[in-house]
């Protein structure tokens, strides 16, 4: 069917705003299978996962196209392929980010508990909903720990042996308050390693901003050690210098 008859709707959205007039079509009879190139394959996988309501359309939109226009295949300047290889990117970019600032907390289930023995939970608020492409990288890197990790939309368990997702929705509130309720001391000495691999002397904070945006920061415990050290860089790197200074003018520099 021409994509402008056809309306797309996840599963559990809304119907659509008031004057929303799309109506069910009947089905058109069925042709040959459209062939399609590697690139669109690769872009399906990631643009489904985008949070732009209008991701199905616009796959729809390229793949009749790609049916019936053949110097589509071939053209890296089309509109329609620029934007679903920019939503591509952005979900690229958030699964990343998520392997890189998801932070898991033990939650001891009885006094005394090895941290080992621990359920480890932590939240996270991703852009696009990519929790269950992300998990297989925390299997493969927790394998023997148990752990869970919530988000808005679904929650993903991993018992040691099998991953299961769940659909239910946390509350934010209760769920980061659960999240972030297993402090520990290995917390505290992940936070002073922090500390001393921070070079002020390299420090580029709109580049740092841009890696590592605010709104992660809720998760991170280093987060609360950003600010200080950002402050205290100037100061730092000024006596940095003055140290070297005073050693190259010593006796002992060969």
């Amino acid at each position: 069917m021409p994509p402008g008859e056809v309306c797309w709707r996840a599963a559990g959205a809304s119907q659509g705003g008031l004057f929303e007039t799309c109506e069910p079509q009947p089905a058109a009879s069925p042709g040959a299978a459209p062939r399609v190139p590697r690139w669109y394959a690769g872009l399906v996988r990631q643009v489904v996962m985008h949070s732009d309501p209008g991701r199905f359309s616009l796959l729809y939109r390229l793949l009749w196209r790609l049916h019936r226009e053949p110097g589509l295949r071939d053209d890296t300047l089309d509109p329609d392929r620029i934007q679903a290889e920019r939503m591509a990117r952005a979900v690229s970019r958030e699964i990343h980010k998520m392997h890189a600032f998801v932070r898991f907390r033990p939650v001891r289930e009885r006094p005394g508990q090895p941290d080992a023995q621990c359920l480890h939970l932590a939240w996270f608020d991703p852009a696009h909903p990519v929790l269950e492409a992300a998990a297989p990288f925390f299997v493969k890197r927790f394998a023997k720990l148990r752990w869970s990790i919530l988000t808005p939309a679904l929650s993903v368990h991993w018992d040691g042996s099998r991953l299961s997702l769940d659909a239910g929705v946390p509350q934010r509130p209760a769920a980061e308050a659960a999240a972030n309720a297993g402090r520990h001391d290995g917390e505290a000495l992940w936070l002073a390693y922090y500390r001393s691999i921070f070079n002020p002397a390299r420090l580029k904070a709109a580049a740092m901003m841009r890696e590592m945006p605010r709104r992660y920061w809720s998760t991170l415990p280093e987060s609360a050690e950003i600010s200080g050290l950002i402050q205290q860089a100037n100061e730092r790197s000024g006596r940095m210098i003055a140290a070297g200074r005073e050693f190259a003018s010593s006796d002992e520099f060969p």
